[in-house]
């Protein structure tokens, strides 16, 4: 049976982080198909840039894993993944939102759907623990979605911070330039 691990998120804009947790997700978990799902209208924050762009984004930073990127019509985890009927897929966060994943819509019924691949740096110990939650070493990347932004409202470069192909869209369609 084939390994599918799917990593969601609103990606406003994607970063190394993220594409390290996900290359790091791959090796760790034996993923066969990366699904990559950018959330189009998230219910616990809005984003800056359109879907469209920030779908693009995510299909320039995840392209070299061959990562199937997609733009997710739901608000929620758990209404995504009833909809897709995935076989016991791996859903991959990092450590930071399991903190948060008590807050989450029918956080019990998105762990009948799923097992947890939590990026977490070493020595880490999880606030929730499960058979259906495995932890993976990551080490810390200091990188923010909310830092890339404010660094291009203030003209700072992004390089070594995002792929190359993404600081150049970023900068082709003028996003995040206001805030």
């Amino acid at each position: 049976m084939a390994v599918v691990g799917i990593l969601g998120g609103r990606f406003d804009p994607p970063h190394l982080g993220h594409l390290a947790l996900a290359r790091a997700a791959v090796k760790h978990f034996a993923i066969d198909a990366l699904h990559v799902t950018v959330v189009a209208d998230a219910a616990h924050k809005p984003s800056e840039a359109p879907a469209s762009d920030r779908l693009e984004l995510a299909r320039l930073t995840f392209t070299e894993l061959g990562a199937i990127v997609e733009l997710e019509p739901h608000r929620y985890t758990v209404d995504a993944l009833e909809a897709y009927g995935y076989d016991d897929p791996i859903f991959l966060l990092g450590a930071d939102e399991l903190a948060a994943f008590s807050t989450w819509k029918e956080p019990e019924r998105v762990l009948e759907l799923v097992r947890l691949g939590v990026a977490a740096r070493p020595g880490y110990e999880p606030p929730l623990t499960s058979s259906r939650v495995e932890l993976f070493e990551l080490e810390p990347h200091a990188i923010s979605s909310s830092e890339l932004r404010r660094r291009v409202r203030e003209g700072e470069p992004l390089d070594g911070l995002v792929v190359p192909a993404v600081a150049d869209y970023i900068e082709a369609h003028s996003l995040y330039v206001r805030g």
